[in-house]
């Protein structure tokens, strides 16, 4: 049985992924990889996949997509795990967003991605865990937000042929103009609580979310904490002009924007919460969001 399993999201990149899997088989074919490929059919189907491919025991994992297929991948691993590092996750970038992926090393170009797994060098990072309403459990790689940033998350899906920051402008703007709310919340971070009224609240366990925003330059994979950061309710105006910050990363100097690092946070609001992780929205109707770091908990491939 070969020891890799690729699971291939033809829908990703807006069809993107399904065209370039004849170059896929056609490379790590090539470098010596022996493989076993599979696409998925729908929504959560990479969950399942990964979680037999572990079972099976495929030693690498492949992620063919963007964002979404990645964390529907690193789920299924975690869960096949119960928490614990099995198996090794590589990814091949095929996504809108591919944030994961590239801020940990990956190449966009499908050849050097493909021999980044035949070279099969490791790297061991953190994984965060959220809990919605003490029911809904995810595993996330990337980034947990509520709030502004889960809101624009909600308007791209709106946007069916349409890639980068022509989704995501368009997004954003009518989040700011129309659809934001701001919640009252009570955020504990590691036992210390306070009340707020947030912008948005984002764990991020790296640098980068939404191709484009680096909300928290600083924030490493590999640290065993996660990087909060914390933007309190500013006008329209201003939360216009803090859009080319956020993109450039220059944003921490604004009054209205703390980071800080944590390994616990709960948001508690009698208001709706919003809430994306890895850039696909989990639940809109939350009251209670728990967040968690599990230090050095997968081994990915990455060509650094």
């Amino acid at each position: 049985m070969p020891d890799t399993k690729i699971i291939l999201n033809p829908h990703a990149g807006k069809g993107y992924g399904g065209t370039i899997r004849p170059e896929i088989e056609r490379t790590l074919r090539h470098l010596g990889v022996s493989f076993d490929l599979v696409e998925t059919t729908h929504t959560g189907h990479a969950i399942d996949l990964a979680h037999e491919a572990v079972l099976q025991g495929y030693e690498t994992i492949v992620a063919v997509g963007g964002d979404g297929t990645t964390n529907e991948v690193v789920n299924g691993m975690m869960l096949a795990g119960s928490g614990n590092p099995v198996g090794t996750l590589a990814c091949i970038p095929a996504g809108s967003g591919n944030d994961f992926a590239v801020m940990n090393g990956t190449a966009t170009n499908l050849d050097l991605a493909c021999r980044a797994i035949a070279a099969g060098q490791t790297q061991v990072i953190d994984v965060g865990l959220v809990t919605l309403d003490g029911e809904i459990e995810r595993y996330f790689d990337n980034a947990v937000g509520t709030g502004f940033d889960a809101l624009v998350v909600l308007e791209t899906r709106k946007f069916k042929h349409l890639r980068g920051m022509a989704m995501y402008l368009p997004a954003v703007l009518k989040t700011i103009f129309l659809t934001m709310r701001i919640p009252t919340v009570e955020l504990t971070i590691d036992g210390r609580a306070e009340h707020m009224r947030p912008l948005m609240v984002v764990a991020c366990n790296g640098p980068r979310e939404g191709s484009t925003f680096h909300l928290t330059p600083d924030a490493l994979y590999d640290d065993g904490l996660l990087d909060m950061l914390l933007a309190n309710e500013v006008s329209k105006l201003e939360m216009l002009a803090l859009l080319p910050r956020f993109m450039k990363g220059t944003h921490l100097t604004h009054r209205a924007v703390r980071t800080l690092r944590a390994r616990h946070v709960t948001l508690r609001s009698e208001d709706p919460l919003y809430v994306h992780v890895d850039g696909e929205i989990l639940n809109d109707h939350s009251h209670t969001v728990d967040i968690r770091v599990l230090p050095h908990a997968l081994r990915m491939i990455s060509s650094f």
